[in-house]
């Protein structure tokens, strides 16, 4: 197991926005790593706020007075720290330049897997996704591929208690997700209980999250409501407030 551990780090070290390697087995955990390098071969330190610089998004987290509710599905606020690849792959999801992407989930958080996995390929395999009319297609790939360093980013469904550790110096405050390195990181909460402002259109609000976070991955920044009444671009920061506009989950609805 150290040998796979040191040989996925060895990998991710040359990529230039490096996060994590886990072990090619289903099983396997890792802690975060820096978004721009790994240390020694089989070590995975935790990202630093000072690696964060130019690598990282996210919106900061509110004030106590725009927090949720109290009630609500009920979540895990504090996973073991650790992640783990949800094992298996996806065909290719539309044509264009393929972006290949791996799914994790926190240990310690009771989520399924799988069926996290199958959500976020549904909302990249959407023809309104970023993959829209030809301009890119994604596919989903598993422990190997990463072991190999054979992936261009990755979408981590972590804790509210461990956003800091995998967004450290973003400011989420445990409450909105973040891109970080490699990584859209989204915060478990906002994934089972969306936002005020959604009225309770978690399935809406899940697309969303997931096409924000990744656009940052693939290097969109942050856009403005275009005017009231009007969709919000999905790279408005919709987590914290509409701004007169209407929700919208898709980079090309």
């Amino acid at each position: 197991m150290a040998t796979v551990l040191a040989l996925a780090d060895l990998a991710l070290g040359g990529r230039g926005a490096g996060g994590v390697a886990d072990a090619g087995t289903p099983t396997a955990t890792a802690a975060a790593t820096p978004p721009a390098e790994v240390e020694a071969a089989g070590t995975t330190p935790a990202p630093t706020a000072a690696s964060a610089s130019g690598t990282a998004e996210g919106d900061a987290g509110p004030t106590a007075t725009e927090a949720p509710p109290s009630g609500g599905p009920a979540y895990v606020e504090q996973g073991a720290g650790t992640v783990t690849v949800v094992p298996g792959s996806s065909g290719v999801y539309g044509s264009g330049p393929l972006q290949r992407f791996v799914v994790e989930v926190e240990d310690g958080t009771g989520v399924d897997g799988a069926a996290f996995a199958a959500a976020v390929e549904a909302t990249l395999g959407d023809p309104r996704s970023w993959g829209a009319g030809g301009r890119m297609s994604f596919q989903r790939v598993g422990p190997e591929q990463v072991a190999a360093g054979e992936y261009d980013f990755r979408v981590s469904l972590v804790s509210p208690g461990s956003m800091e550790t995998y967004c450290p110096g973003v400011g989420t405050g445990g409450y909105t997700s973040c891109r970080y390195g490699e990584r859209a990181v989204i915060n478990l909460a906002r994934w089972e209980t969306a936002v005020p402002h959604y009225d309770g259109d978690v399935a809406t609000y899940r697309q969303y999250v997931v096409n924000h976070e990744v656009g940052h991955a693939l290097g969109n920044g942050h856009q403005p409501c275009p005017g009231p009444g009007l969709p919000a671009p999905v790279m408005q920061q919709q987590t914290l407030a509409l701004e007169g506009c209407t929700k919208n989950a898709w980079p090309h609805p």
